[in-house]
């Protein structure tokens, strides 16, 4: 038994090898490795679907360790020391919190009044903030309790492209965006990276990369004036330029070229030869090995936050990403 068992699963690990066929259609084998790569992106977002569930079982069960030996250190129970220092220790609600949210919320109330929803409002704004206790709570028993964490992210190596970064260059968490300056979701993700760097400082660098879509007309020559500004020492200024700019007419980088006291001639010149269309087709290339199909796509020291996300996913990883770093991950 125990031989066709092994059998069975050498069986298996060869019918999953890269090179192998998963279909043969005529003389037209299409191997593991064609479908993977076909749908790089999706399998990526399933490994980081199965990593946030592992990390959240993970620091379900490192509250219930550190609290554990907290308590035993204190020499009374678990539910005692929850009450000591997240149940005694949580703040009620203002009136000015509940009354701004109910405020907020005119309109989406249907028929109920707000009379009849604050008392949900409240129960709901004291399980906020006892989850936020237990989270300053549980980070100063990490700071008391030696605490290793081996669970990693899954990453992908990306690459800055051919435009030096943005910050510092020895700062612990990278970020490199591939976008579109056409592209309204990555205009609006442009203020979140504004804020994301005016908040980590030196913590973090940015890259920019080009993925113009074939659907707008203006972002490759808007690209390609990004370079050329880029030549004249201005790629960065003129790059949040263009995502400011409702319109990216041709006259419209020219424009944008003389508010930057660029040399005109200079900037003509290299936009209609198209001098950097290599980089810009490697940029898509690399995109497109990356399974990148919309913009904007972001990778923080590799690991993939799909689409226009708010300041708080980006602030979740790039935490992370620097606890890793301090703890020499």
């Amino acid at each position: 038994m125990r031989r066709i068992i092994l059998g069975l699963a050498a069986f298996v690990a060869t019918a999953n090898a890269a090179d192998q066929p998963m279909a043969i259609v005529g003389n037209r084998a299409i191997t593991r490795a064609e479908v993977e790569a076909r749908i790089k992106t999706e399998l990526f977002e399933i490994e980081n679907s199965r990593y946030e569930a592992l990390r959240q079982g993970l620091q379900e069960l490192l509250g219930d360790a550190l609290l554990e030996q907290e308590a035993k250190a204190r020499g009374i129970s678990v539910a005692e020391l929850e009450k000591l220092e997240i149940a005694d220790k949580t703040p009620e609600p203002s009136e000015q919190r509940i009354n701004e949210l109910l405020e907020g919320s005119r309109g989406k109330l249907g028929d109920a009044t707000p009379e009849s929803v604050k008392p949900q409002l409240v129960a709901y704004l004291r399980l906020q903030y006892a989850q936020a206790r237990r989270e300053t709570f549980i980070e100063e028993l990490q700071s008391k309790y030696k605490t290793q964490i081996f669970l990693r992210p899954p990453i992908v190596d990306v690459g800055t492209g051919s435009v030096p970064p943005r910050g510092n260059a020895q700062a612990p968490v990278t970020i490199v965006e591939f976008a579109d300056y056409e592209c309204p979701y990555c205009k609006q993700a442009a203020d979140t990276v504004k804020r994301v760097l005016d908040t980590y400082g030196d913590q973090v660098r940015f890259a920019y990369r080009d993925y113009p879509l074939e659907m707008h007309a203006n972002a490759r020559p808007a690209a390609e004036a990004a370079h050329c500004a880029g030549a004249q020492g201005k790629f960065w200024e003129y790059h949040d330029k263009l995502f400011a700019s409702a319109d990216l007419s041709t006259a419209q980088l020219a424009a944008l070229a003389d508010e930057l006291g660029l040399d005109r001639a200079m900037f003509d010149e290299c936009t209609a030869n198209d001098t950097f269309d290599q980089a810009i087709d490697k940029d898509v290339a690399d995109g497109d090995d990356l399974g990148i199909n919309g913009t904007p796509v972001f990778y923080v020291n590799g690991r993939l936050l799909d689409g226009a996300q708010p300041f708080e996913k980006f602030k979740e990883v790039i935490d992370e990403e620097l606890r890793l770093a301090k703890q020499g991950g």
